[in-house]
Order: C-alpha cells, then sequence, then structure tokens
C-alpha cells in the first residue's frame, strides 16, 4: 500500500474512532434523558416569554416570569428524596428507574396544565401553572442528572456531557420550535399539549437500560438517623472538601451574565419585530446547528487541552457572546443576518461551554449522593442571575436599552472567570473532584 492509501486509512481510523465514544449504549442514553431534561425549561423559558409578549403582557410582568425558574434553584431541598427515598410498588425496578417513570408522569401532566391555562384571563393562574412545570422539571433534572452520572464510567463523563447536551438542546429545541410553528395554527395550548411527548425518551431509556450499575445506596433508609443522613449527608461531604467555599463561589458567578441573556434575548427579538417563523428560523434553526458544532468541538478540546485549559477557553467565549447581542440591538429592526450571527455564535460558546463545565461539575459529585449534590451544583449555577433577571432586568432594559443592558451582562461574566483562574493557581480544581471523577474505583 502506497503512502497516499495508508494516510487514508489512518485518517478513516483516527476518524472512527473520534466518533465510536459517542455511539456508547452509556453515550447514547445520556442523549436520550438529555432529550427530555431541556424541553420543561423551554416550555417556561423563551416560548412563555413570547406567549406572553404575544398576549400583550408588559415587559416587566414578562421577566417576572423567569422567577418560576428559580424553583429548578430550589430543588437541592428535596434531592434528597430522589437519593434516600424508595417509591411503593414500583421501587422494586430500582431507585433510580422507579423515579425517572413517576416523575416523568408528573411532568406530562404539568405542561398540559399550562396548556390550558389563558394569560390574558388570569396571569395568576399561569404563573402557578408555570411553577408546577418547573417543579416537576426540576425534580426530572434531578432523577435525570443523577441517571447520566452513574450510568457513564469516569471516562466518559466528558463524552456523556456533550451527549447530554446534545439532547438537552434537541429537546428544548424542538419543544420551542413545534409550539412556536403550532401556536400560529392551532393555538399555544394544541402547541402546548404536543411537546407533553418530549417526556417519554427519558422514561423509555431508563426501562430500557436498567438501574445504573455505579449507584451506590446512601443509606439503609431505616430510622430517623439514616433519614438526616439522606438530607444532610451531600452538604457536609462536599462541604468538607479543600476550598469548597470557593468552588461554591465559581458555581454561583459563573453563569450571571449568560443566564441574563438568554431569559431576555425573546424580548430583544419581539421589540425587533421579528415573527414567530423568523425566531423558528435563525433563533431555534440556526443556533440549533451551531450548537451542536459546539459540543464536537467541546468534546474534542476537552480531550486534547484537559479539564482547566478547556473550561477557561469556554468561560471566555461564553462571556463575548454577550457583545454579539449589544451588536444585534444596535443593528436594528429586522436585522436578519445579524440575528443569525449572533445566536450562531452564542450557541457554538454555550455548546462548548455545556460540555466543559458540566464535564467538571459531573465529576464533582460522590457516588452516594449523586442526585443531591449535582442538584446543589446546578441550582446554585443559575439562581444568582435568574433572580437578577426576574428582578431588574425588564426595568433596565426599559431605562437604559438593549445595548447597554447587553454590555453590562458581559462585564458580569468577569468575576466567575477570575474565580476559576485563582482556583487554578491553589490546585484546587484537582481537589475538588468527588468519587465519579476518579478513574480507578
Amino acid at each position: 500500500m502506497g503512502e497516499g492509501g495508508a494516510a487514508a486509512v489512518d485518517g478513516k481510523r483516527g476518524w472512527l474512532g473520534a466518533v465510536k465514544p459517542y455511539t456508547a449504549p452509556e453515550a447514547l442514553a445520556a442523549l436520550f434523558v438529555g432529550i427530555s431534561s431541556g424541553f420543561p425549561y423551554a416550555m417556561i423559558g423563551a416560548t412563555l416569554t413570547t406567549r406572553l409578549a404575544q398576549s400583550g403582557i408588559d415587559k416587566k410582568s414578562v421577566t417576572a416570569f423567569s422567577l418560576a425558574f428559580l424553583v429548578y434553584n430550589l430543588k437541592p431541598l428535596w434531592a434528597w428524596m430522589v437519593d434516600g427515598v424508595r417509591l411503593p410498588v414500583i421501587g422494586r425496578m430500582g431507585q433510580r428507574v422507579s423515579w425517572m417513570l413517576l416523575v416523568g408522569v408528573l411532568v406530562i401532566a404539568a405542561v398540559i396544565n399550562l396548556a390550558l391555562v389563558d394569560p390574558q384571563a388570569s396571569l395568576m393562574q399561569t404563573a402557578v401553572a408555570a411553577i408546577l412545570v418547573g417543579a416537576a422539571g426540576a425534580t426530572y433534572d434531578i432523577v435525570i442528572d443523577a441517571y447520566r452520572i452513574e450510568i457513564l464510567k469516569p471516562h466518559q463523563l466528558g463524552v456523556g456531557a456533550g451527549m447530554s447536551q446534545y439532547g438537552w438542546r434537541i429537546g428544548s429545541t424542538a419543544a420551542a420550535a413545534l409550539a412556536l410553528l403550532l401556536a400560529g395554527r392551532i393555538g399555544w395550548s394544541g402547541g402546548y399539549i404536543a411537546c407533553a411527548m418530549f417526556a417519554l425518551p427519558a422514561m423509555l431509556t431508563a426501562l430500557v437500560m436498567g438501574e445504573p450499575e455505579r449507584h451506590r445506596e446512601a443509606t439503609t433508609r431505616k430510622g430517623m438517623r439514616a433519614t438526616v443522613v439522606s438530607i444532610w449527608g451531600p452538604f457536609a461531604e462536599f462541604f468538607q472538601r479543600q476550598g469548597a467555599w470557593i468552588v461554591l463561589a465559581f458555581i454561583l458567578l459563573h453563569k450571571i451574565g449568560d443566564t441574563l441573556t438568554t431569559l431576555t434575548v425573546r424580548l430583544l427579538f419581539n421589540d425587533m419585530g421579528y415573527s414567530n417563523d423568523q425566531i423558528a428560523i435563525y433563533d431555534v434553526g440556526f443556533g440549533f446547528w451551531a450548537f451542536l458544532i459546539g459540543i464536537f468541538v467541546g468534546g474534542a478540546l476537552y480531550a486534547r487541552m484537559g479539564l482547566k485549559r478547556s473550561v477557561m477557553l469556554s468561560l471566555w467565549l461564553m462571556a463575548l457572546t454577550n457583545l454579539s447581542f449589544a451588536g444585534l440591538a444596535y443593528a436594528g429592526t429586522n436585522a436578519n443576518w445579524a440575528m443569525a450571527a449572533a445566536m450562531c455564535f452564542e450557541n457554538f460558546a454555550s455548546g462548548i461551554g455545556g460540555v466543559t463545565v458540566i464535564a467538571y461539575f459531573s465529576a464533582l459529585c460522590d457516588l452516594r449522593f449523586t442526585a443531591s449534590q449535582f442538584a446543589l451544583i446546578s441550582a446554585a449555577a443559575s439562581i444568582v442571575g435568574r433572580f437578577v433577571t426576574g428582578t431588574t432586568a425588564g426595568a433596565m432594559i426599559e431605562a437604559i436599552g438593549y445595548v447597554p443592558f447587553y454590555l453590562l451582562t458581559t462585564l458580569a461574566a468577569l468575576p466567575g472567570i477570575l474565580l476559576f483562574w485563582i482556583m487554578i493557581r491553589m490546585g484546587l480544581i484537582e481537589q475538588s473532584l468527588g468519587t465519579a471523577g476518579e478513574v480507578d474505583e
């Protein structure tokens, strides 16, 4: 065989070697559970923002609905139940599988309930329905995240995080696009009801794959002492680690700018006069493919650069994306090219960060308390941004305009970058890892 033929064979082997980890059963499971994880977020996020704006609800009230996301940030309060409470009857199927089935049914019911309310008739009923979707979706996240982390082997955490993000974006994007397209044809209620089916992939995955082999029982679930351990144990274990408070500060601050942008960008699109179909094409369509590319690039960067450098790069990229929305706002009404460019850059950077940062957060978990600890980490990652969005973002936009607002969101991303640099210098990255990140168990 000549040099050219050998090079072609080596290139083919290299390509197949790069793709093979993504076809493992565990990685595919992460993809499918991610689909179900993403869609409830879309139902009370950008899609509900568009629904409320088109119903004539004022900006302050619309942005106040982002407080419904705070239910996601409260999930550490009941995450211990997913680790420590055995369900009657279906509990014999396994701790993770039984909870996946129960909560999946609750999510379907909550989304259908939100579909049936009318924002114009009662904003309060709509708010309650959104909170119920948030509570069910947050609990689904607890179960799904625990299932994903435990079913993946340590060396698969990066690939698994990427596949989970693929799934999350497929679920959230497909649900958002379907709701938008159906809303103009059969109404918002029909669109929301159709989207309830996105809860099924995680339920079916749990039934097919079964209970994760790496799942470890936290307690024997007998007596008051065991209950206390189930509730307090996950938090005590995490905060006993060296530098735990600095790690928590990074988790709290690293995503402020990104969250402020994500939860307000649909207001920008509405004020710029974009139709539902245009949003579906430029935001959902262009952004979807950019996100998928970003995830693949993120996986490659994680493998080549390692955890620390890849996370640092992704933090800088996510900070710079906010500048693109300032540029979009400056470009003026119906600047399709600017919208496509901004959404592609934002989603590309988010895809990279979704792999690198989530892989690090997954590795922080102790396998005895996977559900509780990842619930704490994921809730803390967005609580500050969501609180600021719900309490001040709408008023800030009305007071200073979109361009200065998005410039401020860029600056808000810098403290998280500084903290991660300090963590690297202090050696806290390696010291903060839990048993989920240990290769030799």
